[in-house]
């Protein structure tokens, strides 16, 4: 069975992610390659609202999900060769310099982000402090 590999930072889970890993594991046994912390921070400009080792527990929780590596921002192909994947999965938001040989894309869900979602707590509380 092919080894996948599907990134993600999952500051905030959303149906986007379970929607990606469901479609990825048609190719084979799913790993999510998860951001540190850190990497978050240096990437994202922000401050993940769950920390590393709480984001690898809820997704190792996801059924279609068999392992969990720490894995930097941007994946590359030295990456994927020395961790074995065979794939790599991600989303029409693709930034990763993964030759195109490795790569599936798929098109993300409309209208869902972690950002998206970010935005609207923030805009939720705000008129609920009122």
């Amino acid at each position: 069975m092919k080894k996948i590999l599907v990134d993600m930072s999952c500051t905030l889970i959303h149906h986007g992610h379970i929607r990606l890993i469901k479609k990825a594991k048609k190719y084979g046994k799913v790993f999510i390659g998860l951001c540190s912390d850190q990497e978050i921070k240096r990437r994202k400009k922000i401050v993940p609202e769950l920390k590393f080792a709480h984001r690898k527990e809820i997704v190792l929780s996801i059924k279609d999900v068999s392992g969990v590596i720490k894995s930097k921002f941007y994946i590359s192909n030295n990456f994927l060769k020395k961790n074995k994947f065979d794939l790599l999965v991600h989303g029409s938001d693709n930034q990763n310099t993964v030759d195109k040989n490795y790569t599936k894309i798929f098109k993300k869900t409309e209208n869902i982000s972690s950002t998206i979602l970010r935005k609207r707590a923030a805009k939720n509380f705000k008129a609920n402090a009122n």
